[in-house]
């Protein structure tokens, strides 16, 4: 045998690294490199990229000439082959000697820092006594040598993208200690992760918590340089699986600066129409899903913790707004953003399998498994209390939904049902979701999920890591103790606690969506998307879905609305907390966990900005946060346009039984609708107390969380586009009234669910004021036209059963 392998880690992985040309599959089964190397210039730079310091790049240039280079690439494609697995050689010549280390890894070689020491070659001799072509050809020859000759370039199934992703689960599976596979059960946060970390657990998946970033403000590059970091300590553990990255990329890629964010999932929920009006697009979610996965894509991440499909029914909850309705129907027609962040399964996909369609697609997570939105007085993290079949018929449809459209993944839900656990349910994860839905991905924890089983949390770890694994879950969001958690489960199955068995089954579903994502294919990130991070494309859809989504509560009177507003006026007031805040207007789960004030924190337009630009030149916009009384008299506005409403939030720190506007928004609309004709924008994730005011109020907008695109409200405000939205979720006179969801007896809401005034855009009244006939035939027309959209028409006219209450 000629020389061995040497188990060297490099200090350092440079840039650049491969050695063979980026973007080709190498393999025992591929083609040969020369297929895609198709000249000279072409084999060196597959050669060396990065050479050693002792190596001129002239001497390649002339050990490879324009003659031999096809020769070179042959030898060089049988080395390529050669390389199937993943491990380390001496690599290097200086005399007689080899010294240094190069890093095989899977399809390709990474060059690394130098190493000390040295090891005999005894193929070879002096360098001075071969041709420069000779010698390049001898070094790739012994290196194929050593593989083939330590046993290491056999044919290694798993890693054959030609064959059946179930046949590489199980080669892989078979061939992984105890160890590795407890390593593909752990998630754990960027700020503990480190190559030595990954390569040494065999750890399987990193997160990004909220506001967890490489650098403040960091590039769509930044995120795929750390990433990429992370992976290559995953590539280098023996098999070389590689880890999937995960982040909560829940209306838009909302964590990311300069990304763009979509309105929150309750107003999404009001672009979904109740009864049969043509104006809802059904394809919506599923355009703003395919946007947010190629946008997290930008940044290196194949994988995010969306969509939240709880079905919110206590607007005190601090989630609510994650919701898309009180009404499972909608959240389970809102489960067709799956498609558009994994893409659309083929006509013959075995459904409950996980999908994702390509290299600009994420693996999504439904979430929080069951029965989150119902918990008692909507407190976070609490007791949901119901029989089994208020749960299956309010809560589960949509998980139902979003296993048969191919969801990767299912996240559990911190809270309880009827006292148990969700974490460590096995009748609710085994027996029903992985069982009766036949749901074939990966079941993964809520953030530190499992210390929370035990009261007070982590009090009895090593039993709560037992109860969560036993219930089924396959993944574990451990951020921080990950040690102690392997430590545990590893003691726990070498003493059959917990059978050997029930670790195959978590790790065969996580290699399942690696495998089916395309994950060992293309572990590696690059910037090829990295324009997309924020795109004009990509603002317009969130433009658009921002003024499809708000609601129009109140209009003046049907014989004179006051929307849609002139542009030209002489002077218009701005006011209100939420007028000239991009934070306020973002809310939780934005650039940070709980969100953030301000205009600073990433790019995007304000109500404020929108106005601006909106109005005509000869428009005077006066700007007042808080105006006095005096001050609105002696200035006689036009008209006033006031926002108001929550401030950020997130999870139990909006748990809230008051539910009322912050500070000084109730003055703000009492003293200026008291002085000025006014329009009121409340932007807010849930209904808030509003009774107290709507009588001075000349007309109400609610504009739930719009994100960045502030521009989609003025776009409704001045008749650019009509108001459509529907109430997605019931708005309470006083918070006495909750829980109070439609169909509930008594029911005597302020504004009931499925409310929302239509108003038509400027060009369509325009058009119908000098068309007479047109208007005429225009509702007839409406009609058929809706007819024909439903191929069914029982569930409409089940629907309009359902809500015949709200007539």
């Amino acid at each position: 045998m000629v020389g061995k392998i040497v188990e060297v880690y490099p200090r350092k992985i440079i840039r650049n690294e491969a050695v063979i040309k980026p973007g080709v599959t190498y393999g025992r089964q591929s083609k040969l490199p020369q297929q895609a190397i198709n000249s000279r210039s072409q084999l060196q730079d597959a050669i060396y990229q990065s050479p050693p310091s002792w190596l001129d790049d002239d001497d390649v240039d002339d050990a490879i000439t324009d003659e031999n280079w096809l020769d070179v690439a042959k030898v060089f494609s049988e080395f390529a082959q050669a390389i199937g697995v993943l491990g380390s050689v001496p690599f290097g010549l200086k005399g007689d000697h080899a010294f240094g280390t190069v890093v095989i890894m899977r399809d390709r070689s990474v060059g690394g820092e130098w190493e000390a020491g040295r090891w005999d070659l005894p193929g070879l001799v002096t360098v001075g006594k071969m041709s420069k072509v000779v010698w390049i050809v001898g070094i790739l020859l012994w290196m194929c040598c050593v593989w083939v000759c330590n046993g290491q370039g056999e044919y290694v199934l798993y890693k054959d993208p030609n064959q059946k992703v179930s046949d590489r689960v199980v080669d892989l599976l078979g061939r992984m200690t105890l160890e590795e596979k407890i390593g593909q059960m752990v998630q754990i946060d960027r700020s503990v992760a480190t190559i030595n970390v990954m390569r040494d657990y065999f750890i399987g998946s990193v997160l990004s918590g909220g506001g967890s970033s490489p650098l403040p403000q960091a590039t769509a590059q930044n995120w795929v340089d750390m990433i990429n970091e992370y992976q290559k300590g995953a590539l280098v553990s023996r098999l070389g699986i590689p880890m999937i990255y995960g982040i909560d990329a829940v209306h838009g890629h909302n964590n990311v600066y300069n990304a763009t964010i979509f309105p929150h999932n309750v107003g999404l929920g009001a672009t979904r129409q109740v009864l049969l009006i043509n104006t809802w697009d059904p394809d919506l979610v599923k355009r703003i899903g395919a946007a947010t996965a190629v946008e997290v894509r930008a940044t290196g991440i194949p994988y995010t913790f969306a969509p939240c499909i709880a079905v919110c029914r206590d607007p005190r909850w601090g989630r609510c707004y994650e919701s898309y309705s009180e009404d499972h129907k909608v959240v389970e027609d809102m489960t067709d953003v799956i498609l558009g962040l994994q893409g659309e399964p083929p006509s013959n996909y075995n459904h409950g399998v996980p999908f994702v369609g390509g290299r600009d697609k994420v693996a999504a997570c439904a979430k929080h498994y069951v029965g989150d939105g119902g918990t008692t007085r909507g407190v976070n993290e609490n007791n949901t209390v119901t029989d089994l079949h208020g749960l299956l018929s309010i809560h589960m449809p949509a998980y139902a939904d979003a296993i048969y459209k191919g969801v990767s993944t299912v996240m559990v839900s911190y809270s309880s049902w009827n006292g148990e656990k969700m974490h460590a349910n096995t009748e609710l994860i085994t027996g029903y979701l992985k069982g009766t839905l036949r749901f074939k991905g990966f079941v993964i924890s809520d953030w530190q999920g499992v210390d929370k089983i035990s009261s007070p949390p982590h009090s009895n770890y090593t039993a709560s890591v037992r109860a969560a694994i036993q219930a089924g879950i396959d993944m574990v969001m451990v951020p921080f103790n990950f040690n102690e958690f392997i430590n545990d489960l590893l003691s726990l199955v070498k003493s059959k606690a917990i059978p050997i068995t029930r670790i195959d089954d978590a790790v065969s579903r996580i290699l399942l969506v690696k495998f089916t994502m395309g994950l060992f294919e293309n572990p590696l990130a690059d910037y090829s998307f990295s324009n997309e991070l924020g795109s004009q494309a990509h603002r317009d859809l969130a433009r658009e879905a921002v003024r499809k989504s708000l609601v129009l509560l109140k209009n003046g009177n049907k014989t004179n609305p006051m929307l849609p507003l002139p542009r030209k006026a002489s002077k218009i007031l701005v006011a209100g907390t939420h007028a000239d805040n991009l934070g306020y207007q973002c809310g939780g789960w934005s650039i940070t966990w709980q969100g953030l004030s301000g205009n600073k924190n990433t790019r995007g337009t304000t109500i404020l900005g929108a106005i601006q630009s909106a109005v005509d030149q000869s428009t005077e916009v006066v700007f007042s946060q808080n105006p006095g009384a005096e001050f609105i008299k002696s200035n006689n506005f036009s008209y006033a346009i006031i926002a108001v409403g929550e401030p950020p939030y997130a999870e139990t720190a909006g748990d809230s039984d008051k539910l009322t506007m912050m500070d000084p928004g109730p003055a703000i609309v009492t003293s200026t609708c008291q002085a000025v004709k006014c329009v009121v924008v409340v932007v807010s994730g849930r209904p808030l107390v509003m009774e107290p005011y709507v009588a001075s109020i000349e007309a109400l907008v609610a504009a739930w969380l719009p994100g960045t695109e502030g521009q989609g409200i003025t776009d409704a405000l001045f008749g650019d586009h009509g108001f459509s939205g529907k109430l997605p979720v019931t708005w309470f006179r006083n918070t006495e009234q909750l829980p109070m969801s439609y169909g509930d007896s008594p029911y005597d809401p302020l504004f009931a669910y499925g409310s929302g005034l239509e108003t038509e855009s400027v060009a369509s009244i325009v058009a119908r004021s000098t068309s007479a006939s047109a208007a005429s035939t225009k509702p007839c027309l409406v009609t058929v036209l809706c007819l024909f959209l439903f191929p069914s028409l029982s569930r409409v006219f089940q629907k309009m059963k359902s809500y015949k209450s709200l007539e």
